[in-house]
C-alpha cells in the first residue's frame, strides 16, 4: 500500500532485456533502510526491488506492466515518482494506492490559474463511474483531488489543479498537452464499481 505523496524522484540507469526489462533506478533513498523483495511504487506501478547499490536500486519490469503503463517510463534517462511502501503508523498525507494501475489518461488541457495549473484530462468512460468530483484519483504515482468530472461519448474528462509545490516535487511539473498518465482509481470506487457492475 502506498499514499499517493512521492518522496523521491528517481531517473532510469539502464535496462537491460532480460525476458522482462531489468531496470536500474538512481534514487536519493537511504538504501541501507530499503530491503531486497521490497515494493516501491515507481510513477504508480508496485514494483519490486531485486537488486540495489549505495545509491540505486534495481526492479523487474514485466511485458504486462509495459504494455498497461504510459509510454517512455522504462526508458534510460526516464524520472519516475518514487514512494516507498506505507507502514504501520505513517502519516496517510494522500489516499490510499495499490499500485495497480488501472489504465492510461491523456492529458487534453492545461490551463494556468493564479500560480496553479488546472489541468484537464480525459479517461477511458469504463472508469469514468469510479472518478467522481471532490475525490481522489492516482496520476503517475501522485495522490491528487478530483475538480470536475464530465462525461461525453466513450471518454470521461476532469480536472485535477496542481500547485507549485507538486510541480516541483514530483515529474508532474512542465506537463503539457497529449502526455499520457499511469491512471488508479480510488480503492473503494473501485470495489463498489465492481459491486455495481456484478448486479447487471
Amino acid at each position: 500500500m502506498f499514499t499517493g505523496i512521492v518522496t523521491d524522484i528517481g531517473t532510469v540507469r539502464s535496462v537491460e532485456q532480460r525476458g522482462d526489462l531489468r531496470l536500474v533506478i538512481g534514487s536519493q533513498y537511504d538504501m541501507g533502510t530499503v530491503d531486497l523483495g521490497a515494493s516501491i511504487a515507481c510513477s504508480g506501478a508496485c514494483l519490486t526491488v531485486v537488486d540495489k547499490g549505495d545509491d540505486w536500486f534495481a526492479v523487474d519490469v514485466s511485458n504486462e506492466t509495459v504494455s498497461k503503463t504510459a509510454p517512455g517510463l522504462w526508458s534510460e534517462g526516464a524520472r519516475l515518482n518514487l514512494e516507498r511502501a506505507l507502514r504501520v503508523g505513517d502519516e496517510i498525507g494522500g489516499h490510499i494506492v495499490t499500485g495497480h494501475v488501472d489504465g492510461l489518461a491523456l492529458v487534453t488541457k492545461v490551463d494556468e490559474v493564479g500560480g496553479s495549473l488546472d489541468v484537464t484530462i480525459e479517461a477511458h468512460r469504463a472508469l469514468g463511474g469510479a472518478i467522481a468530483p471532490k475525490g481522489s484519483i492516482c496520476l503517475d504515482g501522485v495522490s491528487l483531488t478530483v475538480n470536475e468530472v464530465e462525461d461525453a461519448g466513450e471518454a470521461t474528462c476532469f480536472t485535477v489543479n496542481l500547485i507549485p509545490h507538486t510541480g516541483d516535487h514530483t515529474t508532474l511539473g512542465g506537463i503539457a498537452v497529449g502526455r499520457k498518465l499511469n491512471l488508479e482509481i480510488d480503492v473503494l470506487a473501485r470495489y463498489l464499481k465492481r459491486m455495481a457492475d456484478a448486479r447487471m
